[in-house]
């Protein structure tokens, strides 16, 4: 793929793509960020969406998922963020069927094609009167300040917001693909506390999009991890306008892996920076692991290794550790041959044939200490490849989480 055909635009946000709107605001539920937020498009919009594997489930995420496996379609999404909604019993879904309500009747949609998530503490009861009383007073607008606004709304212990947006040609039309999510701590994917959403105004059916959100999904999303914990809201949503001007898109388009390419470019980004913005993290770490049987297996590795908790520490502090990342290497419970491991960070290879290789503590150390680490391995097995994200584990992560509720 010449990355030519596919170029990010950099003043582009999640209302990009023709037919979005969006509005973000403070609605009283946390202190002071903004905490509620709407996606709308100006028509019913093909979906698609993965959610959480968590068996306890947010009410949300029940009611979404309802909606969309029934329907294919989203044209409203309300988010709120401070308060999960789950673990809320039956209120907590009669509470979730009611921000649907007020969203359908405020932006006049139907309400099957309203989508909910919610993202905060667990447990607690929804404070129904905050949000009720402030969904109609959510502003739509497709400008900068909108679209930063409604960025702020979703977050939670995040430290900034996430957005990307990238373009390509389909039929010889551009077309658009933008995404919003947030994430900072409980990311374990399949998928952690992680909230995503993609718009785009290509033409594709829902049963494409979600056939290809699944396969994206894997190398992206569920590329990353900041502690293991998996939450209980979770959610990776997709919609399409279907404004652009070029043939249905499908498998058998010519321009299908244009369209393909820059989807899965808005997922890694995505997913990269809900990775480097893990709670108290400093660096953001990427592991790369060749040589592998099948993607899957390399995957696996890539992701013990960037989840360890003493490689985490052990690039916190700037120590070449390396007998850390060998060890997850054998515990990740992938068939190995333990004499054939090539190890480096940077340039700088550690392992030859799992013997150690001379090198330099000093240039080590001061490789570790830039904000992006990356740590190849291969194996030596065979052709597959995969890469993982992860953070290094940090004093505050502990004193974020200490007193998360308080």
């Amino acid at each position: 793929m010449n990355d030519g055909i596919v170029t990010e635009k950099t003043d582009g946000t999640i209302v990009t793509p023709r037919g979005f709107k969006v509005a973000g605001l403070h609605s009283g539920v946390k202190r002071k960020r903004n905490d509620l937020g709407v996606i709308y498009c100006e028509r019913p919009a093909n979906a698609a969406a993965v959610y959480t594997l968590n068996k306890i489930v947010a009410a949300p995420i029940t009611l979404t998922k309802k909606s969309i496996t029934a329907h294919e379609k989203v044209q409203a999404v309300i988010i709120n963020s401070g308060n999960a909604n789950a673990c809320t019993g039956k209120q907590g879904y009669e509470d979730a069927e009611t921000m649907q309500r007020l969203t359908a009747e405020t932006f006049n949609v139907a309400q099957e094609h309203v989508a909910v998530a919610s993202t905060g503490v667990i447990g607690e009861a929804m404070p129904m009167d905050k949000i009720s009383s402030h969904i109609d007073k959510l502003t739509l607008n497709t400008d900068e300040a909108a679209a930063e606004a409604f960025g702020e709304s979703i977050l939670t212990t995040d430290t900034f917001t996430k957005s990307v947006c990238f373009e390509t040609t389909i039929d010889g039309n551009k077309i658009s693909i933008a995404g919003a999510a947030k994430g900072s701590g409980m990311i374990e994917p399949n998928m952690g506390t992680m909230l995503a959403f993609i718009t785009t105004d290509a033409v594709i059916d829902s049963p494409v999009l979600q056939a290809l959100l699944n396969e994206v999904v894997d190398r992206t999303f569920n590329s990353i991890t900041v502690d293991g914990d998996t939450s209980t809201n979770d959610m990776v949503l997709v919609m399409a306008s279907e404004l652009a001007e070029h043939e249905p898109l499908t498998t058998a388009h010519p321009d299908w892996k244009n369209f393909v390419y820059a989807f899965e470019k808005v997922c890694q980004v995505l997913a990269k920076q809900i990775a480097r913005d893990g709670e108290g993290a400093t660096k953001l770490i990427e592991v790369e692991v060749a040589g592998a049987v099948t993607e899957e297996t390399a995957r696996q590795v890539a992701k013990t290794i960037v989840g360890s908790s003493l490689v985490k520490t052990a690039v916190y502090g700037s120590d070449a550790n390396w007998g850390r990342i060998i060890a997850a290497i054998g515990y990740s419970d992938v068939e190995i041959n333990p004499d054939t491991i090539d190890l480096s960070i940077g340039s700088i290879p550690l392992l030859k044939d799992s013997r150690p290789c001379e090198f330099s503590e000093e240039a080590a150390t001061e490789y570790l200490a830039n904000e992006v680490i990356n740590i190849y391995v291969n194996l030596h097995l065979g052709e597959e490849e995969a890469k993982a994200w992860g953070c290094d584990l940090t004093y505050d992560y502990v004193r974020i989480n200490a007193s998360y509720r308080s």
